[in-house]
């Protein structure tokens, strides 16, 4: 059965081989489950799925083919995964959400491929608001990192170790957060975007941009536009587009008109515009060096 997710910024594909049918869990038969291992009786687990020590899968849990659940996981339902994904000791995924109004609704954690979930992660299901959390493809969440109730991430995106995502917040692909940085809830954040180590944001981060410290921007990040394989003329047009919005003082509709007026041909920019016309928490200004010595 393939089940595909709609409505999501995600993109995944969720593949399930056929199931044993019977009492207790539904395991494929080339699943291997260590005896100390906790599993639900609503639980579904595909082939080659490796199952360790004292890993507990509470409720309706699906785990898709060729998933490694190493020793102490604990994964609650309604939860979904793909395929090809590991999770490390001492993950929690699909938890109940850290929200004062949640009343126990049956909301629900959903997973793509080919992630990485390393020690110490914990990721939440929904709340009402959007009923369910949603991650996509060929992540990799660094030890002890977070991700709230109600977010949307995106594909091939990389939380460092101790990185903390709020509630609802929106993350685009190829997205790179630093150790120990924090989101705030609600925030949105563009495809390529970069958020250095222990800095903070409170506002959206458009795609391509750069931060550090507290809602500072501090320029484009370009080995991650270079690495993505984008063109001398995409990353020039993007250089263009940063200088309007972030280095001539322009209001920000003002700058989005010209910007759209001069370079609005190219793709990455009107990527870039298509974010601020967005409603969202609004964007960050960039502080020289002298206004950033004197802050501190």
């Amino acid at each position: 059965m393939v089940r595909t997710v709609p409505g999501t910024e995600a993109r995944l594909t969720l593949s399930f081989d056929v199931f044993s049918q019977g009492r207790g869990p539904a395991m494929a038969s080339s699943a291997r489950i260590h005896p100390s291992a906790i599993i639900s009786p609503e639980a579904e687990i595909a082939d080659n799925v490796e199952v360790g020590p004292h890993a507990v899968l509470e409720g309706k849990v699906r785990i898709g083919p060729g998933c490694v659940l190493r020793p102490g996981v604990f994964l609650v339902g309604p939860l979904t995964m793909g395929q090809g994904n590991s999770v490390f000791s001492g993950a929690v995924l699909g938890e109940k959400p850290q929200h004062l109004r949640y009343n126990n609704e049956p909301t629900s954690l959903e997973i793509g491929d080919g992630n990485v979930f390393r020690e110490g992660v914990t990721i939440h299901r929904g709340t009402s608001h959007h009923m369910k959390t949603v991650i996509g493809n060929n992540n990799y969440f660094m030890a002890n990192c977070h991700v709230g109730h109600d977010c949307v991430i995106g594909n091939n995106i990389i939380l460092a170790n101790g990185a903390l995502v709020a509630g609802h917040c929106v993350i685009g692909d190829n997205v790179f957060l630093s150790g120990n940085c924090a989101l705030h809830q609600f925030a949105r954040i563009g495809r390529l975007a970069l958020l250095s180590a222990c800095a903070i944001s409170t506002k959206d981060i458009p795609p391509f941009i750069m931060q550090q410290g507290v809602d500072n921007v501090v320029g484009l990040n370009l080995v991650g536009m270079r690495r993505a394989g984008l063109t001398p003329m995409q990353i020039n047009s993007v250089r263009q587009a940063f200088r309007i919005l972030f280095r001539e003082g322009n209001p920000l509709a003002v700058a989005i008109a010209r910007i759209d007026n001069e370079f609005g041909h190219v793709d990455c920019v009107q990527e870039l515009l298509t974010f601020l016309r967005q409603p969202g928490r609004g964007i960050n200004a960039m502080r020289d060096r002298h206004q950033n010595e004197e802050a501190a």
